[in-house]
């Protein structure tokens, strides 16, 4: 009212009063507009320093550094958004948004290395989930200048450390171990792969029972088919198999899958003889009916019958109540 009859300084006093009761920001944009109006810019800028003191959103620190876009200083625009970042809380919805703009904002200024840094800022701060469009937006812009590393560097450091915090308080996660190996695994460094499976098969499970190992034994497993299959270092996945075998308290618990898996890997390198020796230390150590089974296969496949006959009176005179051992070594007896 005061406004439309021509009153501008008693228009002006009203606001102010208003803005003494914190209003929304629909309120501080209205004395913002108002001020405008009138061509009065610092009026316009005090009043932005203080709508971003009570409502210190993304929403309003972007409308901020806009109204500093129109007015041409870009130093004014650089120390908003800056003080925006830095006073920002990372779980705020918008919080994406800001970080957007600000990147954008130095992109067009051709301040590509600025961009590229508070992308990489903006990734590191806002939790895992709410950066999609942030992550697109970086790919785009590496895609553009050149440096598509640099976002994947970004992303396996950010999952990296959040691995690192979750088997820092629980060592024993091994799910937590499972995802940290992928990660590595997908990143490709072949000592960072090691240095984690050597860390998380360095947790072993505090009591002797077998529950307990039944999660455990697979990160023994993956790190032995990782040096076999990608890594291609034989030594070293004949190492994993056997420091694992070792490691199992056999008098109280085997893993039969274990020892089988060490004796084929023997096979797959042609080594027929070792792969024997393993299966006939599993039968003296701790024998299972697995083992016995697998065996007398492997035995059979390359026609060796005597063996699958001593290997049948070994199983017989282990399990004697067999009855599976009994018609399995009868059938073999007539076939022969």
């Amino acid at each position: 009212m005061e406004e439309m009859i021509g009153n501008v300084g008693r228009a002006r006093e009203i606001f102010r009063r208003w803005m003494d009761w914190m209003p929304d920001q629909q309120g501080w944009i209205e004395f913002i507009e108002f001020e405008l109006r009138y061509n009065e810019v610092d009026h316009a800028r005090a009043i932005f320093e203080q709508f971003v003191q009570f409502h210190p959103k993304a929403y309003a620190w972007i409308r901020y550094a806009k109204f500093e876009m129109k007015n041409g200083d870009l130093a004014r625009v650089r120390d908003v958004y800056q003080t925006a970042v830095d006073m920002l809380d990372n779980e705020e919805e918008e919080a994406e948004r800001l970080f957007l703009a600000f990147s954008e904002f130095e992109e067009g200024c051709k301040e590509i290395e600025r961009a590229r840094s508070i992308y990489k800022l903006g990734h590191d701060r806002i939790p895992k989930g709410k950066a999609d469009s942030l992550y697109r937006m970086f790919k785009e812009f590496e895609e553009r200048y050149g440096d598509r590393q640099a976002i994947e560097d970004a992303f396996v450091n950010k999952a990296r450390f959040k691995y690192e915090e979750e088997v820092r308080k629980n060592p024993l996660d091994y799910d937590a171990w499972f995802g940290y190996i992928r990660l590595e695994e997908n990143a490709g460094n072949k000592e960072k792969i090691r240095q984690v499976y050597d860390r998380s098969t360095a947790n072993v499970p505090p009591a002797q029972e077998k529950r307990y190992w039944q999660r455990y034994i697979y990160l023994w497993i993956n790190y032995a088919l990782y040096e076999e299959i990608d890594a291609r270092d034989e030594d070293h996945a004949r190492a994993v198999y056997r420091m694992f075998l070792e490691l199992i308290p056999h008098k109280k618990f085997t893993f039969a899958k274990m020892w089988i898996l060490a004796a084929e890997f023997e096979i797959r390198q042609l080594k027929l003889e070792s792969a024997r020796k393993i299966l006939g230390t599993a039968i003296g150590k701790a024998a299972k009916g697995k083992i016995f089974k697998r065996y007398i296969e492997i035995e059979w496949q390359l026609r060796n019958a005597d063996r699958c006959r001593k290997l049948y009176e070994k199983y017989l005179h282990w399990s004697p109540e067999n009855c599976y051992a009994w018609i399995r070594y009868a059938e073999f007896e007539k076939k022969n």
